[in-house]
């Protein structure tokens, strides 16, 4: 039996201890996506199990259809709409749900507050240019940072993560508000934080906003160029969360027309992101290329159960977690 474990860019997964479940099997690991579903399918046809990693690799009804011998696939984190699940079920391929961990997420999600807010990454890079603390070669982009002390976050999304970020706001000294659905209000209510009373009150008040939304058909392109023009022209956008909660294009053109003052985002529409994108040639954005999860305990803790669905499949045991039964 074949397994393939798809777009491990830094080939950190034969490294993980929990790699050691799959000793004796036949697995590759593939480091670069394919381009194109043509080429994944070619790359795939022969594989029995496949590994997924996040949402990196789409598995839509059009290439299950074309891999003949898929038996297994196993998700890393939470299933999304990138795995068909229809045409899995029609196929009876067994699919395995994984579970997510706000920690790491949470985690990155602050450090870009606090690298942006403070022009971290600019002066770092300057410096080893030779320029002494300067945030921008440009004059107009040369501007002292922030400290985050007694300004606002605004949050989008008080799931498991935005509750994280609150908390570490609150560390930091700052005031906190929330907008979300009426269970999301309610409860960071309970928790003691300000409640806006309308998206827009969001987009107008807070000095750092940070979407952590879950990507629906109700929220994707949610957050248009009506909510960034509200934001105030020193304000920052952070979206550590889904590229789709923004419309395309809306951000590129808010940040040219000045509000808000810059962005920091870690997830973007097409990835790998091309050298090209947009985003990327503007000084006002801090952009990672989308390591939210990508740290050690997270991938062993995402990638143990995988495994272990993989063994109990090879060997004819149940197997837990399953999304859909083959």
């Amino acid at each position: 039996m074949k397994i393939a474990i798809l777009d491990d860019y830094q080939d950190a997964v034969r490294h993980l201890t929990c790699f050691e479940q799959l000793r004796g099997l036949d697995v590759k690991v593939f480091q670069h996506s394919a381009k194109g579903q043509g080429q994944l399918a070619i790359r795939l046809a022969d594989f029995d199990v496949l590994v997924l990693i996040r949402e990196r690799t789409t598995l839509n009804r059009a290439l299950i259809s074309k891999l003949p011998k898929l038996k297994l696939i196993c998700q890393t984190g939470r299933i999304g709409s990138h795995v068909d699940l229809q045409a899995a079920a029609e196929r009876e391929i067994a699919v395995v749900d994984g579970a997510g961990d706000p920690v790491a997420p949470a985690e990155l999600t602050w450090g870009l507050i606090l690298g942006a807010s403070r022009k971290i990454p600019q002066y770092a890079s300057l410096m080893k240019q030779g320029v002494w603390q300067s945030s921008s070669t440009h004059p107009a982009h040369n501007t002292l940072g922030r400290v985050l002390h007694g300004r606002t976050l605004g949050i989008w999304g008080y799931g498991r993560i935005g509750q994280l970020v609150a908390r570490y706001a609150k560390a930091f000294g700052m005031d906190v508000m929330v907008w979300g659905s009426a269970a999301s209000r309610q409860l960071a209510q309970q928790h003691g934080l300000q409640i806006t009373h309308s998206k827009d009150d969001l987009f107008t008040n807070a000095d750092v906003l940070s979407l952590h939304l879950r990507l629906s058909e109700h929220t994707r392109h949610i957050v248009t160029t009506h909510e960034l023009s509200l934001m105030k022209p020193d304000a920052l956008l952070v979206n550590t969360s889904r590229a789709e909660l923004i419309a395309p294009q809306a951000l590129e053109t808010s940040l040219n027309a000045g509000r808000p003052g810059g962005a920091a985002i870690d997830v973007f529409d097409v990835e790998p992101v091309p050298p090209t994108h947009a985003l990327l040639r503007l000084e006002k954005i801090l952009a990672t290329p989308h390591i939210g999860f990508v740290e050690h305990e997270s991938y062993e803790r995402y990638f143990q159960p995988a495994f272990e669905a993989v063994v109990d499949f090879v060997h004819g045991r149940a197997i837990r977690n399953i999304a859909i039964k083959a």
